[in-house]
């Protein structure tokens, strides 16, 4: 059976790293990305089974690049899980069009368990 697939969009390296750690040892396979700068393109040639989404990156907002996703006819599919430090990430993500969100700090738990939610 072939890993699914997940996209972790972040600007912060440490997250980044620490979401790969995780999810890899959980039997995902994981790309990272710093900026979501040609959104589409970089999860075009991804394909992933879900994206984790933060609202801080480069050159497009975290906002911005899910709205992105979710008009585009290809990858409107794919499920978005907003990923942010912020007090009202629930709204955030509703202004995005995200199918659910996390906030930061996450435990290792609630992290395996969205993924886990979205990919059944």
């Amino acid at each position: 059976m072939t890993a699914k697939k997940i996209f972790v969009f972040d600007d912060n390296r440490d997250i980044l790293d620490l979401c790969t750690f995780i999810l890899e040892d959980a039997g995902y396979e994981i790309r990272t990305s710093e900026s979501a700068h040609e959104i589409e393109k970089q999860v075009l040639e991804y394909m992933p089974d879900i994206i984790f989404m933060d609202n801080w990156l480069p050159e497009l907002g975290g906002i911005q690049a899910t709205k992105a996703l979710k008009s585009h006819p290809r990858l409107k599919h794919i499920p978005v899980i907003y990923f942010s430090a912020n007090n009202d990430i629930s709204a955030l993500a509703d202004e995005a069009g995200a199918d659910s969100y996390l906030s930061k700090p996450f435990d290792i738990a609630a992290l395996e368990e969205i993924v886990k939610q979205h990919l059944s």
